[in-house]
């Protein structure tokens, strides 16, 4: 099921979620105090968050794995071949 918000052009999925109580009771306290327009909108935030988390994570690992050395050196092997190339400005 898809629900288009009036003004929102991002199609949405309703979703169904079994969530311990007491984080329920602290999402609906952060509704109360007008952090978040609804549930919906706290949860949706939440896991947006997570997901970017995530992806940083994994960028920053396979960062990890690179060699500085060789990235070096194989930049500069680019460069050096093409200089000739490049317009003179």
């Amino acid at each position: 099921m898809l629900i288009y918000h009036t003004g929102c052009a991002v199609p949405k999925t309703k979703v169904a979620l079994t969530l311990e109580a007491k984080l329920v009771e602290r999402v609906d306290e952060l509704v109360v105090q007008q952090r978040f327009r609804n549930r919906s909108q706290a949860v949706e935030a939440a896991l947006a968050e997570k997901l970017q988390r995530i992806a940083r994570t994994r960028l920053a690992g396979e960062c990890a794995k690179l060699d500085p050395k060789e990235e070096k050196a194989l930049a500069e092997e680019g460069l050096a071949g093409s200089l000739e190339t490049w317009p003179e400005y």
